[in-house]
């Protein structure tokens, strides 16, 4: 009986210290790929990676557009209508891909997709941005697949309201405690490794309130063992391989 007790209580703290590996705007950094392409997105499929990070804008004639900067080749999406976009090409060769097609081709994939709604400076023109990226996910059937993440305190709070009931939508911004958040009813903390090392406590605090926590952007083996060794339970990297090297057992 005793050694039945000790084989659960290991399979249940190993069960608890499973932590996952999100690429950052896909993965990115190898041979083909580019930062929020399809490609990376693939990329990041084909390593097992748990979730693939990729960024939302909306241009001033409601496309939706997957790209980091609030500006591509000079131009300022959230001003620019999709015309103006449509050609230009990533460092990879593809073109700047639109949030359609990223999601048509994660429908075939397997990973997670996390979802970054930029804060627009039009407050209306992301509130739009917010319903279009939820119908879209809907339309498209990956509900469960998708999660949202924003630095956006108001974007933050639309899609908790536009998004099915139960669906994951993290904070970024970072000056919110997991108390705060949990009057919020959010999934989480989603705060970088500079706010994350500054408040430690934050990680068993947002835990025993029922909150996961995912930590970004890291990279050095340094931020990676500490984000380990403080069981966070996901981590957002530039190098996934190497993160996923360090969590086997």
């Amino acid at each position: 009986m005793k050694r039945l007790m000790l084989m659960l209580l290991l399979v249940a703290s190993v069960a608890a210290s499973a932590q996952e590996v999100i690429c950052h705007r896909g993965y990115w950094d190898t041979e083909g790929s580019a930062q929020n392409s399809l490609r990376s997105l693939v990329k990041a499929d084909s390593i097992g990676a748990w979730g693939s990070e990729f960024d939302v804008w909306m241009t001033a004639d409601g496309v939706l557009v997957v790209n980091h900067d609030e500006t591509f080749e000079g131009i300022t999406i959230e001003t620019a209508k999709w015309k103006q976009l449509k050609n230009l090409r990533l460092k990879n060769g593809e073109k700047l891909p639109t949030l359609e097609q990223m999601l048509k081709c994660g429908k075939s994939l397997k990973t997670r997709l996390i979802v970054e709604m930029k804060p627009h400076t039009d407050r209306a023109q992301e509130l739009e941005a917010a319903r279009k990226i939820v119908k879209m996910v809907k339309k498209m059937r990956l509900e469960d697949r998708v999660e949202y993440i924003t630095f956006s305190y108001q974007g933050m709070k639309n899609l908790k309201e536009l998004a099915p009931e139960g669906t994951p939508v993290y904070y970024l911004n970072g000056e919110l405690s997991p108390s705060q958040l949990a009057e919020l009813k959010v999934a989480g903390i989603d705060y970088s490794i500079k706010v994350m090392r500054e408040h430690p406590q934050w990680i068993d605090e947002a835990h025993a309130l029922g909150m996961k926590v995912n930590v970004w952007t890291v990279n050095s083996d340094r931020d990676m063992e500490w984000c380990i060794n403080y069981g966070v339970d996901f981590i957002t990297t530039n190098a996934p391989e190497r993160l996923q090297q360090k969590l086997m057992p």
